[in-house]
């Protein structure tokens, strides 16, 4: 646990294992209790988030602009990396101490929203918390059945990343927009045919179907939302199936970026070692792609198109919740409408979380022509229009649901297993994991 305001410097120093279990209470001798009302009304309020030194240094200057606009609020900051974070939520869940303010994933939100553990933010949305700049499908996958459990604080979208350089090693031309999912297998067999005598060899992408996410982005391209609204699975066997098998000719025919020179490379990858030609993620992923790969030479297409066009959706990068025991509810929607809308905390934080979600904050930051933000920004503007669907909401259960698909696929690359053993063996998982407290 890092904790940063300096009001608590005195008491993480003595006190650091008591703080992993109260969220941080204690060390500014002002706020009396560290939680309820002191004479005046001061408040002071605890804030959470995950991630690294950077992004705390963003947090600690946006919140010192919330104190200098709202003096009688006091805010109490922590940091931990991804697996301690949800470790020591997991522990003020069970306590009923979470924090007044903090980051929440989407792959969570069921977990601790359906269980009565965060705030409906709902009642202070027009008032505290302006929504007013949110489109309503990226504000709605902040909901479960009508409450809203987080705001999103910024937002991606999948893409499908080729690297030029590599394609003009092998003379093959990229995708255009508005291909579909058999385009991109034409592509994949194309690049890995030209590729094979290079050394090492070159391969038009991995097995796309070994990424629970893809599975879900085709799945919204047949018409459904995949989890229902209670929380269960709302696709079968016959679905997966189906998109497993997409890339079957593909994985029978060795055209797949292989599985033991994945497993060698990592935690590199075929695309960022420079031996596949194209991969598919999240796009804000790009700064770390021109990092591994060393090129700047590499884009972005949309996702492939189902029978009604690329369909994708915006996902929240991440979201800011509030524990159902705050004392203080009104102010922690205030600190939340602040860092979603406040034009400076946007340029503050450019696009380190994302895309900002809101244009007030997009439109704010400092962003150079050419630059790995710019072009993050304009692949958003671009696919804006394909943004037709809600992002799906996690079921309960999701990381080890998408966790056993993952390593499901691997078996499925050494071939270890068939498509309908996968199938079997992931259903039997998930009918045992989800919603499953």
């Amino acid at each position: 646990m890092r904790i940063t305001r300096k009001a608590a410097g005195a008491a993480a120093a003595t006190a650091a294992v008591t703080l992993v279990l109260t969220a941080c209470s204690g060390g500014d001798t002002e706020s009396g209790d560290g939680g309820g009302d002191a004479e005046g009304g001061d408040v002071t309020l605890t804030v959470a988030w995950w991630g690294n030194d950077d992004r705390a240094a963003r947090y600690e200057e946006s919140i010192d602009l919330f104190e200098e606009a709202n003096p009688n609020i006091t805010v109490q900051t922590q940091f931990q990396d991804w697996e301690n974070y949800w470790t020591a939520r997991n522990t003020e869940a069970a306590g009923q101490s979470l924090p007044d303010v903090f980051q929440m994933d989407l792959s969570y939100l069921r977990q601790y929203g359906g269980t009565g553990q965060l705030a409906d933010l709902s009642e202070y949305v027009g008032s505290e918390i302006d929504t007013s700049g949110f489109e309503d499908a990226l504000l709605s996958s902040g909901t479960i059945e009508g409450a809203q459990y987080g705001i999103p604080t910024s937002q991606n979208t999948l893409a499908l990343f080729y690297n030029q350089d590599v394609l003009d090693t092998i003379g093959v031309d990229p995708l255009e927009p508005g291909y579909t999912w058999d385009d991109f297998n034409a592509f994949i067999a194309e690049a890995s045919e030209a590729g094979a005598g290079e050394d090492p060899a070159i391969y038009g992408s991995g097995d796309y179907t070994g990424t629970f996410w893809f599975f879900l982005q085709w799945f919204l391209q047949q018409g459904e939302q995949p989890f229902t609204e209670d929380g269960q699975l709302n696709f079968d066997e016959a679905a997966v199936t189906e998109f497993l098998n997409l890339a079957s000719e593909l994985r029978e025919a060795g055209q797949l970026f292989p599985t033991e020179r994945a497993v060698q490379l990592a935690p590199l990858g075929g695309f960022t070692s420079n031996e596949a030609a194209a991969e598919a993620s999240w796009d804000n992923f790009l700064a770390g792609y021109i990092s591994d790969a060393g090129t700047e030479n590499i884009h972005m297409l949309p996702m492939p198109a189902g029978d009604n066009g690329p369909q994708q959706f915006w996902k929240p990068s991440m979201l800011l919740s509030s524990g159902a025991n705050s004392e203080h509810p009104a102010e922690a929607a205030e600190l939340i409408s602040f860092l979603v809308n406040d034009p400076e905390v946007g340029e503050i934080f450019g696009t380190s979380k994302g895309v900002p979600a809101v244009a007030a904050q997009r439109d704010a930051m400092n962003v150079e022509e050419g630059s790995v933000d710019a072009t993050v920004l304009e692949y958003e503007e671009m696919v804006a229009p394909d943004v037709t669907e809600s992002a799906p909401l996690p079921v309960e259960g999701f990381g080890s649901i998408e966790a056993e698909w993952m390593r499901l696929a691997e078996e499925l690359g050494y071939g270890n297993i068939t498509v309908d053993e996968f199938v079997e063996q992931w259903f039997a998982f998930a009918n045992d994991t989800v919603g499953q407290s």
